[in-house]
Order: C-alpha cells, then structure tokens, then sequence
C-alpha cells in the first residue's frame, strides 16, 4: 500500500491503478464479468489498455 499511497501522492494514477491491476493478476481471485467491465471502462477511461491484460484470465462464469 506504500507504493499505492506514494504514487498516488505523486499525481500518478494511471501508474497507480497499473499496480493494482498487476496485484490482482498475481493474486489470481475469480473476476465476475461486471467487475472485469468496470477495469475495462477504468483502463480505457486513463488510456492504459494494458494493464488489464491478461486479466480476462481470471474471468468467472
């Protein structure tokens, strides 16, 4: 949360919200597709389409 905090703090959001998405793609927790939609909208909304990559992985039915 350190980094989260710090580069926050730094104007960094997109750098940010790149950070979280990695976590959750390490952490590997099951993703409804509602969820999924709403990093979509967010990665689209900071014009940064690749850190939700892969993270269709971990998609739910």
């Amino acid at each position: 949360m350190t980094d989260v905090r710090l580069l926050l703090s730094h104007g960094e959001e997109a750098l940010t919200f790149d950070t979280m998405c990695s976590w959750i793609y390490e952490d590997a927790p099951p993703l409804t597709r509602q969820y999924y939609a709403s990093l979509l909208v967010m990665a689209d909304e900071m014009h940064t389409p690749r850190s939700v990559h892969r993270l269709d992985e971990l998609l739910i039915d």
